[in-house]
């Protein structure tokens, strides 16, 4: 946490995540614990990066990234994932001006509706989101793993065809 007795923090600058920036938002990710084992961090950075409808936004104090949101949508809701905010730079307000960046992201595309997963046991994280307005929704999330699936003819959906 930033020491308040050194006065306030430079303005946070945000825009559209540089691929020179690549590893320095996946050690964030990993400083962060926003990784999982399963998830591959520099697949799912060149999955949005570049792409119509999604993106990486990196927040910088000067030349130093310090946060990042990976937002994208389905033409229909937005989705947040990897909203992380370096250690030393948590509770300035960086995490709150990442989530609006990514609500002007997504507004900017006529986009009504924006969504996140949390893990339950991450109640902080959860209290985060809750203070800055957002809401439970009673559903229940279901997933497949697609990339480990055996389809018809023994081919994983990620294996070459030749």
């Amino acid at each position: 946490m930033p020491d308040a007795a050194a006065g306030p923090m430079p303005d946070l600058t945000i825009g559209e995540l540089r691929e020179d920036e690549a590893e320095l938002a996946i050690a964030l990710w990993h400083e962060q614990k926003l990784t999982r084992p399963w998830n591959d961090p520099h697949a799912d950075l060149q999955r949005a990066l570049g792409k119509p409808h999604s993106t990486v936004l990196a927040g910088r104090l000067g030349d130093r990234l310090v946060a990042t949101v990976m937002v994208g949508h389905d033409g229909h809701r937005g989705w947040v994932y990897y909203l992380g905010v370096a250690g030393d730079c948590q509770s300035t307000g960086h995490g709150r001006a990442m989530m609006l960046a990514a609500e002007r992201w997504l507004t900017a595309r006529q986009i009504p509706k924006i969504q996140l997963m949390v893990r339950t046991e991450n109640i902080g994280v959860i209290g985060f989101y809750e203070a800055i307005g957002y809401e439970r929704n009673e559903v229940v999330v279901l997933s497949r793993r697609l990339d480990t699936l055996t389809i018809a003819g023994g081919h994983s959906p990620s294996s070459s065809t030749g």
